[in-house]
């Protein structure tokens, strides 16, 4: 049986239904097409759109928009603005259809991106709490440095940010993707799950760091590690396109991992 591209956006978003004003959905693309082959990835950069051509894949699934901004419409920018028109016209030009999964993965219990971390950090065995923006890792005895490096060598990173003592006794740490590093997200775990560390993907820089700086001054025992937010969700694709693979046996499904726009110089 032929399987279409909207079968697949109705096997993304059975597990958690309609939900109001939500950013997942069909950016490009007839629903009606049959699917040659799926890419899945943290975003649909230019590079990946190319990979999936090569590919022959004609459906792309992207956590992340297309066009810079959250809520784009695709029309956001001007027709005139180049790096806007230049993918708008690849994308036109290849015939790619582009689904955007963004609130479903999240909205799932646990969170799906969340799941791909903590998969990728190997994590899985320990105990785990799981709350709707949040988890909290209970580890063996370590310390802030130990746990650090893990995390660094676990998810293949050359650097991570840091605000805290790297020999400070670590034992909970409470876990937040994406653009959950604010206060609202944070202070909670540290002040009503007790936790030693919390690791974001990203956040306001004078909101949860400063928290942490005033907490060390006056005694607290606590620290932060900031991962960038796509490191902190793109095992999370990972685990989806591995979950698409094993939904649809029959289709090609790759996961094309995007490297990180940032360099330390």
């Amino acid at each position: 049986m032929n399987i279409r591209i909207q079968d697949v956006i109705h096997a993304l978003a059975a597990q958690i239904g309609e939900i109001p004003n939500s950013v997942d959905r069909l950016i490009a693309g007839n629903p009606l097409s049959e699917v040659k082959g799926i890419v899945v990835a943290f975003m649909a950069t230019r590079r990946v759109l190319e990979q999936a051509r090569i590919w022959g894949a004609n459906l792309v699934v992207t956590h992340e928009g297309v066009f810079y901004s959250h809520r784009e419409t695709g029309e956001t920018c001007s027709d005139h603005e180049s790096v806007h028109a230049d993918k708008k016209r690849f994308i036109e030009d290849s015939g790619i259809a582009i689904y955007r999964l963004h609130d479903s993965l999240h909205r799932a219990s646990p969170d799906g991106i969340m799941e791909g971390l903590i998969q990728a950090l190997d994590w899985q065995e320990h105990k785990i709490e799981h709350f709707p923006a949040a988890s909290v890792v209970h580890l063996p005895a370590s310390t802030v440095g130990v746990v650090a490096e893990h995390v660094k060598q676990r998810l293949g990173l050359a650097t991570l940010r840091l605000a805290g003592d790297l020999a400070m006794p670590c034992r909970r740490v409470g876990l937040l993707v994406g653009y959950r590093g604010g206060i609202e997200h944070s202070v909670p775990l540290f002040e009503k799950h007790n936790v030693d560390l919390v690791a974001y993907g990203e956040g306001p820089e004078w909101e949860t760091p400063e928290y942490v700086r005033d907490a060390i001054e006056i005694g607290r025992r606590q620290a932060l590690l900031v991962l960038g937010h796509l490191e902190s969700e793109q095992p999370g694709m990972r685990l989806l396109a591995d979950r698409l693979g094993v939904l649809f046996p029959s289709v090609p499904v790759r996961f094309c991992p995007v490297e990180s726009v940032f360099k330390a110089v």
